[in-house]
């Protein structure tokens, strides 16, 4: 437990790959966090811009850096962030953070966090962003409307960037990524998937509306501000796929909800099951025009996607 004039010790896992146009930048903004203590753990996808040899000299000049040891191929964010999750010993830090390689921090975005968590009694904790562009755009990405019953099945609470969990929740999900580890390798959204399973285990969760930090758009973003057309077009192919709910009802048995009588029925495909599901919209989605886009979505799969179950 903190004691009243001890500082947060807050452990940040940071997943990287050819990060070195923008993680000096972003390593800055995390090590020059004020009012806590950082420890930065970095696990590196195999890069060829030589991320991994700045990083090590990094390391070797700060003792509050580690680097994992590196060569591996994981091919995404998510197996990066579950490989950090499984295997960083998260022993003596009060709260366990989140870091993409190429964003910037405010100053007090891991105290502001801790102070949330602790005003608000929540274990997971995650906030609203200012996405930026190099042409000097920037626009607030706003997650921070209030949650819903099923919203964690269908949606993440805010980019995992400014995911901040408290010991408790860490160790708990450190200890069930040990032992789900093939079952997690189709996630294709880590924060999505923490969100929902801490929800599902019964962890309170808070979203801050005050952004904390910079969220850089750029070509290779692999998840962006999902504004413009591409993001449009984007969201549109996962609706027509069934991407987005194939991802809805991975999580779902993952978290042990398949039977669960509101998921059953959808989730074994039946067209009744997605009708019913499109009239539960509100309690599925946060934002208004949100709901909207789901109910019409479940409508069209409704109609136009062959059965798998009873109708």
């Amino acid at each position: 437990m903190l004691q009243p004039t001890q500082q947060p010790r807050v452990l940040v896992l940071l997943a990287a790959f050819n990060g070195t146009a923008f993680l000096p930048a972003q390593m800055a903004s995390i090590l020059g966090q004020q009012a806590v203590d950082v420890q930065v753990v970095l696990s590196i996808d195999r890069s060829t811009d030589g991320t991994e040899a700045w990083a090590a000299q990094l390391a070797q000049h700060d003792a509050r850096v580690t680097v994992l040891p590196g060569g591996q191929v994981f091919g995404g964010a998510a197996p990066n962030f579950f490989r950090l999750l499984r295997d960083v010993d998260m022993a003596g830090c009060d709260y366990v953070a989140l870091a993409d390689q190429d964003d910037l921090w405010h100053p007090d975005k891991l105290a502001r966090a801790c102070q949330q968590l602790r005003h608000t009694g929540a274990s997971g904790y995650s906030g609203n962003v200012t996405a930026f562009w190099p042409g000097g755009q920037e626009r607030l990405i706003d997650k921070a409307q209030p949650q819903q019953p099923w919203d964690f099945l269908f949606e993440g609470p805010g980019p995992g960037c400014t995911f901040v969990l408290t010991q408790p929740l860490a160790f708990a999900l450190q200890a069930w990524v040990h032992s789900h580890a093939k079952e997690l390798q189709p996630v294709g959204f880590h924060d999505w998937f923490i969100y929902a399973w801490a929800r599902v285990q019964g962890y309170p969760w808070t979203i801050d509306a005050r952004p904390h930090m910079r969220y850089r758009q750029h070509a290779r973003n692999q998840i962006g501000a999902n504004a413009g057309l591409r993001s449009i077009l984007l969201r549109v192919q996962h609706i027509t796929s069934g991407w987005g709910l194939a991802q809805a009802g991975l999580i779902a048995r993952l978290t042990g909800l398949e039977e669960h009588p509101f998921v059953a029925p959808w989730l074994q495909g039946q067209r009744l099951g997605l009708l019913r599901l499109s009239m539960r919209a509100g309690q599925c989605r946060r934002r208004r025009h949100d709901q909207v886009l789901f109910m019409l979505s479940c409508l069209w799969m409704t109609f136009f996607f062959p059965p798998r179950g009873k109708t």
